[in-house]
């Protein structure tokens, strides 16, 4: 029987033929906690009664939305988080070491062909390599952390086919954009959206993490990429014959396809206060703005940060506009510095903070004010995420964020 990828992952995973609609239990090949849900996820483990954790080398804590502390609560998170390590023998902790959503693929937690499950939306990023990755609640992870299983219903699949060759100035945050503004932020609620086409193929790993994680504001229970030799190499392994056998079967059934041409495609923002709000930016260029952020899970990358390189290379952020860079990870960080990529965003008059969620989720680093309005990388744009909730939030690229910086208006780069 043909079969969709989400199909032939969950199939891999039960032992069993499944469909649309099929309520299944799974077996989790890791679970993700961040620092925001640790207490709850403690409190609600031991008042379930569990006495250990089904597999402590299959759970990994990250702290990232939280560090450095910015308020007296946070750091209850963190030593509720490290007592909760010490009782129950987790191994993979990560303190200080970038975004959850940059440290699972990037630190190899998670393979092609996977079940994950994480306390946080964005869990869906994994599908760039492969996995069935989704976001739970804390009552759902505490229950995984006794079991190792979790009940799902087997999701539709919305086929999404990009091809041929992307203008200069387009990227993937604006296929994924484009997208969410042509199903709207419902329009994939509990469905899988399954991305193929010659562009896809071409893309970088990162590139491919950059559209998984935002399935989520179409209501996507996940996003997947069929893994190839890209894949192979990131997750510095040899795809298995099962691993490379999980791309959908050309008679695969799904419940809509959408297909693109890449050369018609243009860079767009997603604007105040709706993800699924999508303009073409020409048609707001020359808006004035106050701040531009460049990082997060969404485009905190290596190559996102190299591409608002290459912009910002021997020009200077305009007078009284801000310019903040958060790399995703210490290791994006550190890539950063040695190919000289945070020389250039510093000479350009870059802040340049510590690995972390920071100013995505409005915690720390560059919040705003009544009536100020920013440019940003990452996720979503709604009513007070960096601030007030008169704060206006556009939703970009890195290169339009970085040539925004520099005009110090909306701006499109190359123009």
């Amino acid at each position: 029987m043909s079969a969709t990828m989400i199909e032939k992952i969950i199939e891999r995973n039960v032992g069993k033929a499944v469909k649309p609609g099929d309520i299944v239990t799974v077996f989790a090949d890791r679970v993700m906690i961040h620092d925001i849900f640790i207490p709850f996820v403690a409190e609600k483990f031991e008042e379930m009664g569990f006495q250990r954790l089904w597999d402590p080398d299959k759970v990994v804590l990250i702290y990232d939305h939280l560090v450095p502390a910015s308020q007296v609560d946070d750091t209850r998170h963190f030593q509720v988080g490290n007592a909760f390590v010490e009782k129950y023998g987790l191994t993979h902790v990560h303190r200080s070491d970038g975004i959850c959503h940059q440290l699972m693929p990037e630190a190899g937690y998670v393979k092609p062909g996977d079940v994950v499950f994480g306390t946080d939306s964005h869990t869906t990023t994994y599908g760039c390599v492969g996995a069935f990755s989704s976001g739970i609640g804390y009552t759902e992870m505490a229950s995984i952390l006794g079991t190792g299983t979790m009940w799902i219903r087997v999701p539709e699949t919305i086929k999404v086919t990009v091809t041929g060759k992307m203008p200069e100035n387009v990227t993937s945050k604006d296929i994924i954009l484009r997208l969410i503004g042509d199903l709207g932020a419902d329009g994939a609620t509990y469905k899988a959206l399954e991305f193929a086409g010659d562009t896809v193929e071409e893309m970088s790993i990162a590139s491919r993490m950059t559209m998984a994680n935002m399935a989520i504001e179409a209501g996507a229970k996940c996003a997947l990429f069929a893994p190839d030799e890209k894949t192979a190499a990131y997750c510095e392994t040899e795809l298995t014959k099962e691993q490379k056998a999980l791309a959908a079967d050309r008679d695969a059934s799904y419940v809509r396809e959408i297909t693109y041409r890449a050369e018609d495609l243009v860079p767009v923002l997603a604007c105040p206060s709706q993800v699924d709000n999508i303009k073409p930016v020409k048609e707001l260029k020359g808006l004035p703005i106050d701040q531009v952020f460049i990082g997060s899970c969404t485009n905190g990358r290596l190559e996102d940060l190299m591409a608002a390189a290459e912009i910002l290379k021997g020009k200077k952020v305009a007078p009284f506009v801000k310019l903040i860079v958060t790399p995703a990870s210490r290791k994006v960080y550190q890539e950063a510095a040695e190919n000289g990529t945070l020389s250039i965003l510093a000479e350009a008059g870059a802040i340049i903070t510590h690995p972390g969620c920071g100013l995505c989720c409005g915690r720390t680093g560059g919040i705003l004010t009544d009536g100020e309005r920013v440019v940003a990388t990452n996720n979503r744009n709604f009513l007070g995420r960096m601030g007030t909730s008169r704060v206006e939030i556009f939703l970009a690229s890195p290169r339009t964020a970085a040539a925004s910086a520099v005009a110090g208006q909306i701006a499109e780069a190359g123009f």
